[in-house]
């Protein structure tokens, strides 16, 4: 058990700085210049988005950083939160390899490293989260 809780409180920080992480996007991905050629309302609705993404970030992080023993404990409320996270997470990895076209990242060293990345962090999340679900059972 101190092996998976340690795990969760490593996966709890690093989703506070993938949170974190956000903060660099506008620049990195030019938003302002972007963005300019956009409706306002679509504007609105995408930074919206992104907050609310970087909330929930938190939130997912807080709770497995602060409090791992509330998924470690076998609960119903316990199954549910760590059914979700791994439905969230796999969900996730899918989309990195079948809905973002392949022409943004391959032939460019960044973003192929990005990509990678992006797939070992989300597979590894679905490892814990699916490893704490079990334990639920």
């Amino acid at each position: 058990m101190i092996g998976l809780e340690l795990a969760l409180r490593l996966a709890g920080c690093s989703l506070i700085g993938l949170a974190a992480m956000h903060l660099w996007f506008p620049k990195h991905f030019r938003w302002v210049e972007e963005f300019s050629r956009v409706s306002l309302l679509n504007r609105q609705i995408f930074y919206v988005h992104c907050f609310f993404l970087c909330l929930v970030l938190v939130a997912m992080g807080a709770l497995c950083a602060l409090a791992p023993e509330a998924l470690l404990t076998p609960t119903p409320l316990g199954r549910l939160v760590s059914s979700g996270l791994v439905i969230f997470w796999l969900l996730r990895l899918v989309v990195q390899w079948f809905v973002f076209d392949h022409r943004l990242w391959r032939g460019k060293p960044f973003e192929t490293a990005m990509h990678i990345g992006a797939t070992i962090l989300w597979s590894n999340y679905v490892i814990i989260f699916t490893l704490v679900l079990r334990r639920q059972w």
